[in-house]
This record gives C-alpha cells, sequence and structure tokens, in this order.
C-alpha cells in the first residue's frame, strides 16, 4: 500500500456529499457507514476532488489540520481487504 496523499476527513462524517465523487476520474471515492473514503492505491493524486467538496473534507494529507490525523488511518484501512466491503458509489 503506498502512502496517502488526499484525505477525507471528519467534515464528511454523517453527510457523504457526493460532488467528489461524480468528479473523480478514476472513481475511487467510496462509502464507508457514516463517511466517504478515498482508496489509495487508486487515486491519482489529480486533485480534482478537493475544490468540489462543499464540506471542505478533503485534504492533502500535508495540510490536513492535526486534529483529523486519526484520518490519514481510517482512509487507507478501509481499503485493506479485512474491511467492511466497499461499495462504489454510482
Amino acid at each position: 500500500m503506498r502512502t496517502v496523499t488526499y484525505v477525507i476527513a471528519q467534515p464528511c462524517v454523517d453527510v457523504k456529499a457526493q460532488a467528489c465523487v461524480e468528479v473523480c476520474p478514476v472513481k475511487c471515492i467510496y462509502q464507508g457507514d457514516r463517511c466517504l473514503y478515498i482508496h489509495p492505491d487508486e487515486c491519482l493524486d489529480c486533485g480534482t476532488c478537493e475544490p468540489v467538496c462543499p464540506t471542505e473534507a478533503i485534504y492533502l494529507d500535508l495540510e490536513l489540520p492535526e486534529e483529523w490525523f486519526d484520518y490519514l488511518k481510517y482512509n487507507p484501512a478501509f481499503s485493506l481487504p479485512s474491511a467492511p466491503s466497499v461499495t462504489s458509489i454510482s
């Protein structure tokens, strides 16, 4: 697994706005129970999703506010085979 560069953080929890999914050229954003997640192995690191997020929940990992550092673990962990099944939003 490679390093995550874009992360979906706390502002997405219980909102799951889908503008980011619609603009993602490789469809690497998936829906979890309470939040959307970026699959780190599928993401092209293009940043197309970041400016369209209405809740401003998508951050470049180096710009992620400190209080949301746990999301650096959540996004890639959601993509592991042992994680809950990942369902693409259509």
